[in-house]
């Protein structure tokens, strides 16, 4: 599992250790980014001898690592240049790079890497960059100048790195917003922070921690303790929505898929997949509920909906379901599945104001705000995925494919939540949200690799992703 951190909290951690290793933590740091600038190097040039390295350094301590780390590569017979941003820089970094036979220059010249080490963590308000991004590799020492290491919020002339060189832990900033974006590959350099870092600001699930959750065959299974999953999804106007949500939780590995839909709905459900249990009202045994893909303005759809919100089951919510959420406190194990439009209408009912670009700009924030006022997890749908638990637990999870952004991707979701649920009652909510977004992430990737395509290709890459998870 990836752990990441606000900005704040790195800084509070820093205090201790530079207390007790003065000098050498930035030794750390300048080493460690000089390691990825010299693979950076090797794997452009085959070569370090005759390559050009240049930063643009602020006046701070990671304007002092660049400068550190510009020393060592003159030591390996890189030419090397800085720009100062501003009056001053870290003396004795400025030392290093002079004696090493580093030069000074006023405006950026062409480099085979740049390094942007205006700004480090402690920054904020609006940042202008004092050149044009250059052509060619940069790297960001830490994060990009003028991202906020918390949020992932960023000003309009920040440079996009194709390599960020993040110290000690990784921040939140980096994985959200912006920032996500604008980081490229992120680096994480160990300089011993790790003892004196507490809970994380953030989560990351990864493969190996997915296959930890997903249950092992068992002698003794049956179709019911496999699990159960019950289905409300579909109308006569969108019956392909439950297609999807049944096709994505089979492709899971219940034990039963039974479905509530209307006759025309079934039918459909049924001819694809003719081993579902389907019915016309919620009725029968099942382990959770996976509620509101295409039910639209259905009233069958809606009282069947208010069955299983009563039950006490749990339960994913989403798409027009949400709109039947009953009150500001929910089941504490239901999953509301909105994206950015769906969740400032449900915000407004809880009487907060959010508009969908802020929502979109800030998805941590608005994520946790809900699930805390909703009582339960909200796993907020984007480019990145949130998962917020009522208590602040937050997973981020950016596996996916930007050709998930595609009509019926969330009805798949949906009932890959679903099943998961059903198989894994026990694991938290937030767990399984998150655990969910991954799969559906690969399965995308999968489904991806011949190229564009529509959602209903999703499910047989969603078998193929549990089971990769599962070896």
């Amino acid at each position: 599992m990836i752990t990441a951190f606000t900005g704040t909290e790195v800084r509070d951690a820093e205090r201790p250790l530079l207390a007790r290793l003065g000098p050498e933590l930035m030794a750390r740091a300048a080493h460690g980014l000089y390691r990825v600038l010299v693979a950076e190097l090797l794997r452009a040039r085959g070569s370090l001898y005759g390559a050009r390295a240049s930063a643009v350094v602020g006046k701070g301590n990671n304007g002092g690592d660049a400068l550190f780390a510009l020393a060592e590569l003159a030591g390996r017979g890189v030419r090397t240049t800085a720009v100062l941003a501003s009056s001053s820089a870290h003396s004795d970094g400025l030392e290093a790079f002079l004696a090493a036979g580093g030069r000074l220059e006023k405006t950026l010249e062409p480099a085979d890497v740049v390094v942007d080490a205006v700004l480090g963590t402690g920054a904020s308000g609006e940042y202008r960059a004092p050149f044009r991004r250059p052509e060619g590799l940069v790297v960001a020492c830490d994060l990009p100048s003028g991202v906020d290491a918390d949020t992932g919020t960023a000003s309009g002339e920040v440079w996009k790195a194709d390599v960020t060189v993040t110290f000690g832990a990784l921040k939140t900033g980096l994985l959200v917003g912006r920032g996500r974006v604008l980081a490229g590959r992120v680096e994480v350099v160990d300089i011993g922070l790790a003892p004196e870092l507490s809970r994380p600001d953030v989560l990351v699930l990864e493969p190996e921690d997915v296959r930890a959750l997903l249950p092992e065959p068992r002698e003794d299974w049956q179709k019911y303790s496999r699990g159960v999953v019950g289905i409300i999804a579909g109308s006569d106007q969108y019956p392909g929505a439950a297609v999807l949500a049944t096709s994505a939780a089979l492709a899971v590995g219940v034990g039963m898929v039974r479905f509530i839909g209307p006759e025309s709905v079934r039918h459909a459900v049924l001819a694809a997949h003719p081993e579902v249990v389907a019915s016309g009202a919620p009725e029968g045994r099942v382990q959770a509920w996976a509620v509101g893909p295409g039910i639209g303005d259905d009233v069958g759809q809606h009282r069947a909906f208010d069955v299983a919100e009563k039950s006490g089951l749990p339960l994913v919510i989403d798409a027009s379901a949400l709109d039947r959420i009953p009150g500001p406190r929910l089941n504490g194990r239901a999953v509301l599945t909105p994206h950015a439009g769906e969740l400032s209408h449900l915000l407004a009912r809880m009487g907060i104001e959010a508009e969908r670009a802020e929502i979109e700009e800030h998805p941590l924030r608005w994520a946790r705000l809900a699930a805390e006022h909703a009582g339960t997890t909200v796993l907020l749908k984007g480019p990145v995925t949130v998962c917020a638990a009522p208590d602040g637990t937050a997973y981020v999870q950016a596996s996916g494919h930007p050709y998930l952004a595609t009509a019926g991707s969330g009805d798949t979701l949906t009932g890959i939540l679903g099943a998961l649920l059903a198989t894994i009652p026990d694991t938290r909510p937030v767990q399984v949200a998150a655990a969910a977004s991954l799969i559906h992430g690969h399965a995308g990737r999968i489904a991806a690799q011949g190229g564009p395509f529509g959602s209903g290709a999703l499910a047989r890459a969603v078998r193929e992703s549990v089971a990769r998870l599962s070896r």
